[in-house]
């Protein structure tokens, strides 16, 4: 067993993982036949049936759950340690691999990631957005971007874009004009609202502060989405009330697209945080952006 190539132990790993030769394939650029080949010399070698394969599904063996749930911890630590070396190059480089909320991609991860690239050009940045609440090391990224409520235990969180938002409430002319302003939150569950919902856990409840008074409702509407600009698109067409990010309504509020209502009823939050796991070796990459956005939060980016 000792001279097993540690590549065809990556390749089983990388499709024990996404259950398909593909998904894995394209994560790792390669061919779907290149993995192929490697589970097939890996077998083998080991004498043992790792994964099932059917036309529709790829699931580990029970030999292969086992491999994978011992085997995963040690390539993580072989690729550290691998990364770690690049602190001995004059840049870090390398991949880094971010899971972050729509909503950062919409408002501030742009700028700070071009920023970012632009003073390290030998690294990559692999980001996915998703409103999914996923387990960023399990799914394979290097670091997430959440709000502090949904934030995993023992991680490390760093502030990272704006320090405070808020929810408003707004319509569209039109829609006021049809259907009445409303006066208090309670009012809106006569009116039709645009929601938004996670992948994971479905359409939100809407709610409101003002002062010590909360209160919680869940309204109904003719759209439930994921998608933000979908959703301030249809209250501008006036097919709603929505209430959501108050930067993301900013330019129609502007243009008098839309119109703010309930505004002692505004809800004020912290803002996102970028959180990573505590590494003794964390990979250049990530530490380089690490103190990036560090820096930034100094100056006030």
């Amino acid at each position: 067993m000792d001279d097993l190539p540690l590549n065809d132990l990556d390749a089983f790993t990388a499709i024990a993982r996404e259950r398909s030769f593909r998904s894995a394939a394209r994560k790792r650029g390669v061919s779907a036949s290149s993995l192929s080949d490697s589970l097939r010399r890996l077998e083998e070698r080991v004498g043992v049936r790792l994964l099932n394969r059917t036309t529709r599904s790829v699931t580990p063996t029970e030999a292969g759950q086992r491999l994978l749930e011992r085997l995963a911890p040690a390539l993580g630590e072989v690729s550290q340690a691998l990364q770690q070396l690049e602190t001995f190059r004059d840049s870090p480089s390398g991949t880094l691999r971010l899971n972050v909320p729509i909503i950062a991609v919409r408002l501030f991860l742009p700028d700070i990631a071009n920023r970012f690239l632009k003073r390290y050009p030998q690294i990559s940045l692999e980001i996915v957005g998703e409103d999914t609440f996923v387990d960023v090391l399990a799914a394979g990224y290097d670091a997430g971007i959440r709000y502090d409520e949904r934030l995993e235990q023992d991680m490390i969180a760093v502030p990272i874009g704006p320090r405070r938002q808020r929810y408003i409430t707004a319509a569209s002319p039109d829609y006021l004009e049809r259907r009445g302003l409303p006066l208090h939150p309670r009012e809106l569950l006569e009116h039709d609202c645009i929601r938004h919902r996670f992948l994971s856990s479905g359409a939100l409840a809407w709610e409101f502060d003002r002062g010590t008074e909360t209160l919680t409702i869940m309204p109904k509407g003719p759209i439930i989405a994921n998608a933000i600009d979908m959703e301030v698109s249809a209250a501008v067409a006036g097919l709603g009330v929505i209430r959501t990010f108050e930067e993301v309504m900013l330019p129609a509020i502007e243009s008098g697209s839309l119109v703010p209502i309930l505004e002692e009823w505004v809800t004020e939050f912290s803002g996102p945080f970028l959180y990573y796991a505590s590494r003794r070796h964390m990979p250049a990459a990530l530490r380089a952006f690490v103190d990036f956005v560090r820096e930034d939060q100094r100056r006030g980016g």
